[in-house]
């Protein structure tokens, strides 16, 4: 690996005259929408990431809006069954692959540079492209909303023969958008994997190395891995529709279960992809607010590292009713259970980060201590999933739709928020507004646990999941949580404008606006250069 060293950095500064290092054309960005269309440099790219993010989640949630309007009182009120499936498939969608993964890219494009001392990412026309692929993508599989026939109506997980043989014509639209959102996936992983390899400042050894950028490393291997496996499943979905084959066709001598055990060998690692650089993120914060350096570095490392091979062990938990051998269920049983020791060791050492800590509760450190409790709940209904014979009970029902929703809203979006909340000072330049800060956090804390927690009784009790009508004993409680939902969705709208007032009008931020943080992007001033560390900075 070519690391510079001090040395190198002066006899190379010594070559270059002024003109020649940098002209200010190149040091200052182009103005207008070309700026946005062009660019190749990460913290624009960032930008975008995030801001599509945003609407996808907004987009995303006026659908979760559909579901639980129709689910307020038993009986059939707004929308027919076939438009409500159409919903439940497009929201699960959009906020897969369109809100929580390019949240998190956009968050690496803005932070891995800067992290680990690098001018810009490792490969910037690249990048370029693997964003502005994705708006596409969505609206190929939007368009299909106002289509004869309609939208996907099979469930995101678009299980053969439903989206093989009962499905409408719009899912070759389906599978060409999901294509090229894996295609922009896989670039970007590959962007972070030889950015983190090849572009770290001289002396930034590997145990020196920020956590958000070790998750997202690992993160990035593990989209590699499995983003080929989805293109096949989709492939292999179309080409039975569409051109006469039978992979999935009992009737051509295919197997609809070998479509699950295809599709959930990325779908879980696919669970690790949207919460690994959580991880980071929660180790980087949690320190900051504790005033206190993070325990156990090593071990965190080696966790994320265990999560992520232990997530290709796991995938036919999942599967546990189709009739799997007794062996095969005992073997996935056990590495389920197996899977929560590392995280585990990651929930003890942020604990113990914030043990004896000078902890003060700003609104990125609120969002943690949150994220740490209801990504605790979601684990244990996690090991609940695991035991087969007590899976029989919870699957398909609303227990599981309680599990997946804390693992990835209090687990994943929760930590997007606070990294927002914790780097918005270093992007814009300004402070947001802390008691705005503080009512988004209070109200997105209590409506979602009146909007999931619920939702493990109604498993419990038995209420199917993806059913737009119900038995009239689920009445009561599916009214507690649609006024959840409204509650979260409205709360979101406070985020909205947080982030509006702070762009506008916040207050000037210093280059370091928390005491505690830690780390080479709090040695840039606040807003970021439009070019940061030109010239390496020396890790002693």
């Amino acid at each position: 690996m070519n690391t510079l060293t001090p040395e190198n950095q002066v006899s190379m500064e010594e070559t270059l005259s002024p003109e020649q290092d940098h002209d200010d054309g190149h040091h200052a960005p182009p103005q207008g929408i070309m700026r946005w269309l062009l660019t190749t440099n990460h913290k624009d790219i960032g930008t975008l990431y995030l801001w599509f993010s945003f609407i996808m989640f907004l987009l995303g949630g006026v659908m979760a809006m559909v579901i639980r309007a129709e689910l307020f009182q038993p009986g059939l009120q707004l929308v027919d069954p076939n438009f409500f499936n159409q919903m439940t498939t497009v929201h699960g969608l959009v906020m897969v692959f369109g809100a929580v993964m390019p949240a998190f890219t956009g968050l690496a494009n803005w932070l891995i540079p800067m992290m680990i001392g690098a001018p810009d990412m490792a490969l910037p026309r690249m990048n370029n492209w693997s964003f502005w692929i994705l708006p596409f993508a969505f609206l190929i599989l939007l368009s299909s909303l106002f289509m004869e026939g309609g939208a996907p109506n099979f469930g995101w997980t678009f299980y053969a023969p439903l989206s093989t043989q009962y499905s409408p014509d719009s899912t070759a639209l389906f599978v060409f958008s999901v294509h090229i959102m894996g295609i922009s996936s896989i670039m970007g992983a590959i962007n972070v994997i030889v950015t983190v390899i090849n572009m770290r400042a001289p002396g930034m050894t590997w145990m020196k190395l920020p956590l958000f950028a070790w998750t997202w490393l690992i993160t990035a291997f593990l989209l590699i891995a499995v983003m080929p496996v989805l293109a096949g499943a989709v492939t292999m979905v179309l080409t039975d529709k569409y051109f006469g084959t039978s992979f999935f066709e009992a009737a051509g001598g295919g197997d609809p279960v070998m479509f699950q055990h295809i599709f959930w060998f990325f779908g879980h690692p696919e669970v690790y992809i949207m919460i690994l650089p959580s991880f980071g993120i929660m180790s980087a914060i949690i320190p900051t607010f504790s005033r206190k350096k993070l325990f156990g570095y090593s071990s965190m490392v080696y966790a994320t590292a265990s999560i992520a091979i232990l997530s290709f062990l796991v995938w036919a938990h999942h599967m546990f009713t189709t009739g799997m051998p007794v062996f095969a269920e005992l073997f996935f049983m056990y590495c389920t259970m197996l899977i929560s020791v590392p995280t585990g060791v990651k929930i003890f050492n942020w604990v113990a980060t914030m043990w004896k800590g000078s902890l003060t509760f700003e609104t990125p450190m609120l969002f943690a201590i949150s994220f740490l409790v209801l990504f605790t709940i979601g684990g244990f209904s996690g090991l609940m999933l695991a035991i087969t014979p007590a899976d029989f009970q919870y699957h398909d029902t609303y227990f599981v739709v309680a599990h997946f929703h804390y693992v990835l809203v209090t687990g994943a979006i929760f930590t997007i928020m606070a990294a927002v909340y914790y780097w918005l000072p270093k992007w814009t330049g300004r402070m947001y507004d802390e008691r705005l800060g503080k009512w988004h956090f209070w109200c997105s804390v209590i409506s979602v646990n009146v909007l999931f927690f619920p939702m493990h009784f109604l498993g419990l009790a038995g209420m199917p999941r993806r059913i737009p009508d119900y038995a009239i004993q689920f009445a009561d409680i599916n009214q507690i949580v649609s006024i959840g939902a409204f509650a979260f969705g409205l709360s979101q709208l406070i985020f909205l404008v947080v982030l509006i007032k702070c762009i506008r009008s916040g207050e000037k931020a210093p280059a370091k606006p928390w005491e505690g943080a830690e780390g080479l992007e709090w040695d840039l001033p606040s807003p970021a250069p439009y070019h940061s560390f030109s010239t390496p900075p020396v890790i002693k």
